[in-house]
């Protein structure tokens, strides 16, 4: 983003954390247990087990008829804390059924392959997550599913010639979370609709932020090892839908999958929920205050957070977006290098340098040099890094960076 608009940080600024706090009710007492004449603890108790045993074989058979529910069949099929949890990410989300899967990346691959068949087209916007990218490459390529690459903030007209006759599902990621750029959910919606396919939206950054179905989105992905958990030690994933159609295919590839998730991740991540709200109001706060401060240094040409007025897509975020996460890039200037970049990365003392997000800690990132596009347009001109801002006291994360851009050598 370019340096100035000032006259709109007054404005925009106060709603950046806000709108966490209207969910913060809704977790704090969602998934607890609830209270019997004997007493019990408030957070449901972890039960471990693959075999589910059952007192008769006509018992056992009923059971079974319900599988494509959340009902206990067999442990890899799910378990009594991942179907807490999936309620509650199904509620969070504004959709009917969630399916938890072991991971973020498994959520992306699991709606894929529910979604897909051999001849069919897929459409990834170019700034979609790598692992995400290589799996439609990868895998899906070798089944006959055929992937091409659309510009993530095309207009009508650009997106309308990339869709085929055979387009199947169009993905999207919106911010993307190298470059953050917003996408026109609502407009990708109606295009994919008329021409009979389906969305499916990589939501994580907009977690509780961004209601997916309200604008036309089919399948909603989360990778719950995110905000959600957010302590840095649980890899899971959530893929949520409304209409009962979809969610016949999703819990059917899912159990064909083996897709399911463990009980103490499960477990780790509802309560993790309890205090999502608190921890990203202070983190979306954090990260726009952080951000808007880097726009002022002379070494930053650039600042991607869809919050900041001048940031491109910002006019979609106001648009579709209740809050921010706290998560965005930064761009320097060009007279300095990648390598001096790196230096400066690895001298920070409270940004750690890591690939994930969402936890309570900051990290670093860089995003130059490495990202792999068919559209040029978007990728950063200079050497570029990505920063979660955690829970610390923001004065003090300027000031480690402070000290780094002081340093850096052009």
């Amino acid at each position: 983003m370019h340096k100035g608009n000032k006259d709109k940080e007054a404005a925009v600024g106060p709603v950046v954390g806000a709108g966490w706090q209207k969910f913060a009710t809704f977790l704090t007492h969602a998934g607890r247990q609830q209270p019997d004449k004997r007493g019990s603890f408030v957070n449901m108790p972890v039960e471990r087990g693959s075999t589910v045993v059952f007192p008769t074989v006509e018992d056992m058979g009923a059971q079974g008829g319900h599988a494509y529910e959340h009902q206990l069949v067999y442990g890899a099929m799910g378990n009594p804390v991942q179907h807490r949890l999936e309620q509650v990410i199904a509620a969070l989300e504004g959709g009917s059924h969630t399916q938890v899967v072991n991971s973020g990346l498994a959520a992306c691959t699991v709606a894929l392959l529910a979604f897909l068949k051999g001849g069919d087209h897929l459409l990834l916007p170019d700034s979609v997550y790598g692992p995400t990218r290589r799996f439609a490459l990868g895998t899906l390529a070798r089944f006959g599913v055929e992937t091409s690459f659309y510009p993530p903030r095309a207009d009508e007209a650009t997106l309308r010639a990339h869709i085929r006759p055979n387009t199947a599902v169009i993905f999207a990621e919106s911010p993307g979370s190298h470059t953050f750029e917003v996408q026109d959910i609502p407009m990708i919606a109606r295009l994919a609709h008329g021409a009979g396919a389906r969305v499916l939206l990589d939501n994580t950054w907009g977690i509780g932020a961004f209601q997916p179905f309200t604008s036309g989105v089919d399948v909603s992905i989360q990778a719950l090892t995110k905000y959600p958990s957010g302590h840095a030690d649980v890899i899971l994933g959530s893929i949520t839908v409304q209409r009962q159609e979809h969610w016949q295919a999703l819990r059917r590839t899912a159990i064909e999958l083996g897709a399911c998730g463990a009980p103490d991740d499960c477990w780790l991540t509802l309560r993790g929920l309890k205090t999502m709200a608190v921890r990203l109001s202070q983190q979306a706060r954090s990260a726009y205050e952080l951000a808007l401060w880097l726009e002022s240094r002379p070494e930053v040409a650039h600042v991607r957070h869809p919050a900041l007025p001048g940031c491109p897509g910002h006019e979609i975020w106001k648009r579709d977006f209740t809050d921010a996460s706290g998560l965005f890039g930064v761009e320097l200037d060009v007279g300095i290098t990648q390598e001096a970049m790196i230096a400066m990365l690895d001298g920070l003392h409270l940004f750690s340098i890591g690939a994930s997000w969402g936890g309570y800690e900051s990290l670093v990132l860089p995003t130059s040099g490495g990202l792999t596009r068919h559209h040029k347009d978007g990728l950063p001109k200079g050497a570029a890094f990505r920063i979660q801002v955690g829970l610390e006291n923001v004065a003090d994360l300027k000031a480690d960076l402070t000290r780094g851009l002081d340093g850096l050598k052009r």
